[in-house]
């Protein structure tokens, strides 16, 4: 299966909204439509510290995936960060998502990003399988701890 990958314009955001409400309500995050709105809206008209591509048909994506981008010594330059990745459930397992994020990879290389890093979160994690078989590496030297500044 082929799925094309679009990077999300501001001509998007009702697609991208619904798709991130599908994302939240699944995952029990505690996200409302305002706090999805004012995350989304600066990626979406060009900040150049994240990207949303829509995967699938323009009129009708099947999921979305949100990248952050940070610099990194380590890795010698830009680097993303999976924030979010959201498949629709009825295309789930058939390769979709391994297509879609090589061709984010691809897209991200040719921009200069020198790696592309997703948090796994627990150890149980059902995605740990996915990431792994796309091929990425854990990495049990680090552990994410947050500072909120807010």
């Amino acid at each position: 299966m082929s799925a094309a990958v679009n990077l999300a314009t501001p001509d998007s955001t009702d697609l991208c909204l619904a798709l991130m409400e599908k994302h939240h309500t699944e995952q029990g995050l505690p996200y409302d439509d305002a706090h999805r709105a004012a995350v989304t809206a600066p990626l979406l008209e060009g900040n150049p510290l994240g990207a949303i591509w829509l995967i699938g048909p323009a009129r009708a994506p099947l999921g979305y995936v949100l990248v952050t981008f940070a610099w990194s010594v380590e890795a010698g330059g830009m680097v993303g960060w999976i924030s979010e990745i959201y498949m629709r459930p009825s295309v789930r397992k058939r390769g979709i998502g391994t297509e879609t994020l090589h061709a984010v990879a691809v897209a991200l290389r040719a921009g200069g990003v020198k790696a592309l890093h997703a948090e796994l979160g627990a150890a149980d994690n059902p995605l740990l399988h996915f990431w792994k078989r796309v091929g990425f590496q854990a990495d049990s030297t680090r552990s994410v701890v947050t500072d909120i500044l807010s």
